[in-house]
């Protein structure tokens, strides 16, 4: 016996299509940075570390769009700073390579780790390296990032700004080495 299946209706195989049209909606609110949708949403019991098919989560489309408040609201609501996409990248690598300064400030004030890597190793100092971003340098710099760590290939920050020609964070990055292997004055 055949049974007629209705793709609205809820099935053991998965999500309904109004679901996936309404969470389509909901990553469509973080990437647009509606602070104070994405806060209406969450206090009506939207997860906070929802995700989408790319394993992309709500923190990290409004990091990697710019929207700080956003990023504000959902890690207040208890989202994750550190929640990898499928990739192995993380909210600060992404507003790092995006150049949100505000955003990587809110990431850091919420705990998000300065120095999560990626699997290959590349941490967000070592992206905004690569693009010449002196001020997000200066601040994970400041923020405790280690202007030596290498990433798997065995690159460092200074040297993924020199490959990439970018030749104002390569020179800070080399002050900062230096800076850190100097011995303290007696």
């Amino acid at each position: 016996m055949q049974h007629d299946r209705n793709p609205t209706k809820q099935s053991n195989d998965g999500p309904d299509d109004d679901m996936i049209a309404f969470a389509s909606e909901v990553f469509d609110v973080a990437r647009r940075g509606d602070a104070a949708m994405l806060d209406a949403l969450l206090s009506k019991g939207l997860p906070p570390n929802l995700r989408n098919d790319k394993g992309d989560s709500l923190v990290m489309l409004a990091s990697y769009h710019g929207h700080a408040n956003a990023v504000r609201v959902l890690l207040e609501h208890k989202a994750d700073a550190n929640l990898r996409n499928d990739n192995g990248q993380t909210p600060i690598a992404g507003a790092a390579f995006k150049g949100f300064r505000d955003v990587i400030e809110t990431l850091l004030e919420h705990g998000a780790d300065v120095e999560g890597a990626s699997p290959d190793g590349r941490t967000a100092l070592m992206i905004a390296a690569m693009f010449n971003r002196v001020e997000i340098v200066e601040l994970l710099i400041a923020r405790g990032a280690d202007p030596d760590a290498r990433d798997a290939g065995g690159f460092s920050a200074r040297d993924a700004a020199e490959k990439m020609g970018a030749p104002d964070t390569a020179a800070r990055l080399a002050r900062a080495s230096a800076e850190r292997t100097r011995p303290p004055e007696a």
